[in-house]
């Protein structure tokens, strides 16, 4: 996906003080942007590159839209617009609050898709749907866990090096992506095999 020259990126020590929560990664950082510079970064190469497309559900909307060839492309380019907005709000956000609340509407969206699949109005590989529900699950479970601080906040000093609420954020990330996995491979292996219904 990067194809656009993007600006001059930032390390870690000139990165605007939101995104400095990880010293170890150094480099690859993106300036504070406006609007469309942060639709813009959807195109060019920058350390959350790879977050923003992942939090992407790009292949669930294609699957499910695939026998809707006039909606597919108008709701992937939605979807994309909709990951860009989320992107710069969670890069201006001004707490971990406000970063997870960012992806609301991304939430809101993947909820929508996964609701038109359940009524039979989307199309899919039987079994890939609760796979979804599971890998948006376990995201929002890590996302509300590292925001409310748990279980440090119940006993400071005591998460310190183990079992503070940001592994667990992670841990549950690993499992909302082997989710992930779990429902993408049945669905694309779906969609190439899959005739739509002539109308």
């Amino acid at each position: 996906m990067a194809f656009l020259a993007g600006p001059r990126l930032l390390d870690w020590a000139s990165s605007p003080p939101h995104l400095q929560f990880n010293k170890f990664v150094l480099t690859g950082y993106r300036p504070a942007s406006s609007g469309s510079g942060c639709l813009r970064s959807l195109f060019y190469l920058h350390n959350e590159l790879g977050n923003i497309y992942t939090h992407g559900a790009l292949p669930i909307i294609h699957c499910t839209l695939a026998c809707r060839p006039w909606l597919r492309p108008a709701a992937l380019v939605g979807y994309t617009l909709l990951s860009g907005v989320a992107g710069w709000r969670a890069l201006t956000a001004p707490s971990t609050s406000a970063r997870l609340r960012a992806f609301g509407w991304q939430a809101a969206a993947r909820l929508l898709v996964f609701g038109a699949r359940g009524v039979g109005l989307g199309s899919g590989a039987p079994g890939s749907l609760p796979c979804y529900l599971r890998m948006d699950a376990l995201a929002l479970l890590g996302g509300l866990v590292n925001v409310a601080r748990l279980p440090e906040r119940w006993g400071p000093g005591r998460f310190d090096y183990w079992g503070n609420s940001h592994q667990i954020m992670h841990l549950l990330s690993v499992g909302s992506i082997l989710q992930l996995h779990a429902g993408v491979v049945p669905d694309l292996l779906w969609a190439a095999h899959h005739a739509c219904p002539q109308d």
